[in-house]
């Protein structure tokens, strides 16, 4: 017979709910007191700016950039920036998700293939290092310059060169977690495996994937988070013309006259990074529904 949940965990979830709006609330304090009592043209120290500039243009107030949402993207047009603002975001968090989802079964696919021949793992891995290691804001430039070589109707496309880049950065974490916990199966179980005479492939399917679940649940986290950044830095450096990072590159270029608009873009940029991880955390509860208390 299951008994009702313990009263502290529905106060643990609740508090955790909490935490994200209070701490936008001490972030908001902090930003309007410094600019309130910081230095209007900032601060040096020694020829180094160590304080930033406190001035309208440079820090606009948090009631402001709230303000902005309501009001034209433009003079005179029809749309406001808010719809503006959530139609891009919409756009890159499709983007992100895809980038997400391809990059994901890339990671999990390579995991098994380094688990099944170790010959493929110490020939591989070596460059999947070094791959992270490129400067990836210049990858989304070569990517397009590669599609317009081979086809004018792929360089139209770039949005393709986006999810490219988000996949580039998504699948590495998914497929070192996963490798991880496909070796770290224990040993009895797979001998059990053995005495049954089951195959490689089925010992995989019921005992090794299993058993990597802890280990895949926080690399799908940091595919995520890789696969929005790619995604964005991808969408500010070709330009990608619905996307949020077009905003950010097209709104910054309007700080000077209109600060807040700016911020209204970066404000869409995170929520695209906060609705990426709240469906990671839904696949992360859904892969450890049935984890013990000590795997979680």
């Amino acid at each position: 017979m299951s008994s009702a949940p313990p009263v502290h965990v529905g106060r643990d979830r609740a508090r955790r709910l909490l935490m994200f709006p209070i701490a936008f609330v001490i972030v908001a304090v902090l930003w309007e007191l410094y600019k309130a009592v910081g230095p209007e043209k900032g601060g040096d120290v020694l020829g180094v700016r160590v304080l930033a500039r406190t001035g309208d243009r440079a820090m606009p107030h948090i009631s402001d950039m709230f303000a902005r949402f309501g009001r034209p993207e433009v003079r005179g047009g029809a749309d406001s920036i808010l719809v503006v603002v959530i139609r891009a975001a919409w756009y890159s968090f499709r983007s992100a998700l895809a980038a997400f989802v391809f990059g994901s079964l890339l990671g999990i696919g390579l995991a098994v293939l380094m688990a099944r021949f170790r010959v493929v793992e110490r020939a591989l891995m070596p460059y999947l290092v070094v791959s992270q290691t490129v400067p990836f804001i210049a990858l989304a430039p070569l990517i397009v310059s590669i599609m317009a070589y081979n086809s004018r109707d792929l360089a139209s496309k770039t949005w393709l060169a986006s999810v490219m880049l988000g996949v580039f950065l998504a699948f590495f974490p998914v497929a070192v977690g996963t490798l991880r916990g496909l070796q770290a199966t224990a040993q009895a179980p797979l001998e059990l495996m053995d005495s049954f005479a089951a195959g490689w492939w089925r010992t995989l399917w019921k005992l090794r994937f299993p058993s990597a679940v802890p280990h895949l649940a926080p690399a799908l986290r940091l595919a995520g988070a890789a696969a929005v950044v790619g995604v964005l830095v991808a969408e500010i450096s070709v330009g990608v013309r619905f996307g949020i990072g077009r905003l950010i590159l097209s709104y910054g270029q309007e700080a000077s006259s209109d600060p807040p608009k700016l911020f209204t873009a970066v404000f869409g940029a995170a929520a695209v990074g906060l609705l990426m991880a709240a469906l990671v955390l839904g696949v992360d509860r859904v892969l450890m529904r049935n984890r013990p208390p000590e795997a979680v």
